[in-house]
């Protein structure tokens, strides 16, 4: 099988493109898809998020479209607006070398600024299913002359109601075109579309690597619907993680998690359905950033989330099934890094937990929230719960090297009085950092004389950063 990018028949101004973005050597899917689809198949490719198909059907694109010619030449038909963001931002960064014009059209913009940029005629059009059909109404773009249409995230479409709209735009498309779908999974109604709407089209399936499982350390904590929240706040504490995505089964939950992670002094935000694009692009943007620690989403608003450095998924409700569970935790481990993924499940989630496994042919540890466990945080365990013991005396959270957690009471995740929110012991202060570092020898007079005073404006200054949209103490910890 081949395995350069040149050898699978792609130009080489792309592949120098390619280069430039540290992109080298293809991944199986773009291995298998590539060179069926620069003959003009029509495919169906089964694969994961994470596997690398958005380049696997970009790329043949941009390898036939002909920037000479002023029409829609290529439709990318996506499920959710960050989606279409991210295969717009993947296409931009390659479509110079070809002198091809990329648009994405997504709700939440504005419509007249979407009609002015159709009007230039863009070879290669990325969009939602609602905004398309808003736009095929108005008449201001015209896809009865492509060549190439592509439906990402097919089983997303149907979970979220889409499939009446796809077929409308799929009617209004020649006959005489290339398509390619791309789905995780293949249900029956996704099969029938395929066969109604496409020609001997060829089929791709890669297999889920279990390296990719094998990346992910797993745990199911067991609790209760009262005892969640508590469980959730006393892991994140213990983790401390450098960037978290928390999944919820609804936009309301979602909300209401995120203001109690806040008012615990967390660096969190929320990421749903109910949000204006505006805000949904900010949080994005900060996290991305790394300017935020925390992201709390429902399924439909993360799907297709793609940010470097995700640590720690949490399951705070639990997936309805196998593959939203690997669609899910599939946000961490990713470039040969370690993931770390725990799933909250109530005694009533154990007939989903048992369908997950045998899903995933694995068989997840199962712990209670007083348990200790190979997680990161205290030496790779759980904190123990406290939360009779007392507060314990500053000192020993000034000599605790970074990657430890804090006193006992509160790694167990004990709600503080609100006068006693700035004690945060995962906060990493000044003293801190200098005595992990060797500036300041443990116990010795200088690490003595940091007095309250000053830890009291090294949290102040963190609390000021934090304020500011800035990270919490725990990015202090890499």
């Amino acid at each position: 099988m081949t395995n350069t990018f040149n050898q699978l028949g792609v130009g080489e101004q792309l592949v120098k493109q390619l280069q430039l973005n540290g992109i080298t050597e293809p991944t199986p899917i773009q291995k298998e898809a590539i060179p069926a689809l620069l003959k003009g198949t029509d495919l169906i490719a089964k694969a994961q998020t994470g596997t690398g198909k958005t380049l696997a059907f970009i790329l043949p694109i941009l390898m036939q479209v002909r920037p000479h010619k002023d029409q829609v030449q290529a439709l990318i038909l996506t499920p959710t607006r960050e989606l279409a963001i991210q295969i717009t931002s993947e296409l931009k960064k390659l479509a110079s070398a070809v002198n091809a014009t990329v648009l994405a059209c997504y709700g939440g913009q504005d419509v007249t600024a979407q009609v002015k940029k159709l009007q230039n005629a863009p070879q290669i059009v990325v969009a939602t299913p609602g905004r398309l059909l808003d736009h095929l109404r108005r008449e201001s773009i015209n896809i009865g002359k492509i060549t190439h249409f592509v439906l990402d995230e097919a089983d997303q479409m149907l979970h979220m109601g889409f499939l009446p709209d796809v077929e409308s735009v799929i009617m209004q498309t020649p006959k005489a075109k290339q398509t390619m779908l791309f789905s995780a999974t293949m249900p029956d109604a996704i099969r029938q579309l395929a066969v109604q709407y496409m020609n001997k089209p060829q089929f791709i399936e890669i297999q889920s690597q279990q390296v990719t499982l094998d990346n992910i350390k797993q745990r199911v904590v067991e609790t209760t619907d009262r005892g969640k929240q508590a469980a959730l706040i006393q892991l994140l504490r213990t983790h401390n993680p450098f960037l978290a995505v928390i999944f919820c089964r609804t936009k309301l939950r979602a909300s209401k998690l995120t203001e109690a992670l806040q008012e615990e002094g967390f660096n969190a935000d929320e990421l749903h359905g109910d949000l204006t694009q505006a805000k949904r692009e900010q949080v994005m943007k900060r996290f991305r950033d790394m300017k935020l620690q925390i992201l709390v989403a429902t399924d439909v608003a993360a799907r297709g989330l793609d940010v470097e450095g995700v640590s720690h998924v949490y399951n705070y409700d639990i997936p309805l099934d196998a593959e939203s569970y690997i669609h899910r935790i599939g946000r961490t481990g990713r470039a040969g890094h370690t993931g770390y993924a725990v799933t909250f499940a109530t005694a009533r989630d154990m007939g989903k937990l048992e369908a997950i496994e045998r899903g995933i042919k694995q068989k997840i540890v199962r712990r209670k929230p007083d348990q200790n466990d190979a997680m990161p945080g205290k030496g790779d365990d759980y904190a123990r719960p406290a939360a009779k013991k007392p507060r314990q005396p500053r000192n020993e959270d000034r000599n605790r090297k970074p990657g430890q957690a804090g006193s006992a009471a509160n790694s167990a995740g004990v709600k503080a009085k609100p006068t006693q929110k700035k004690d945060n012991p995962w906060e990493i202060t000044k003293s801190d950092l200098e005595i992990a570092q060797g500036k300041l020898p443990k116990g010795s007079s200088s690490g003595k004389k940091s007095s309250s005073s000053s830890r009291s404006k090294d949290r102040s200054k963190t609390k000021n950063q934090t304020g500011r949209g800035g990270r919490s103490g725990g990015r202090g910890r890499r």
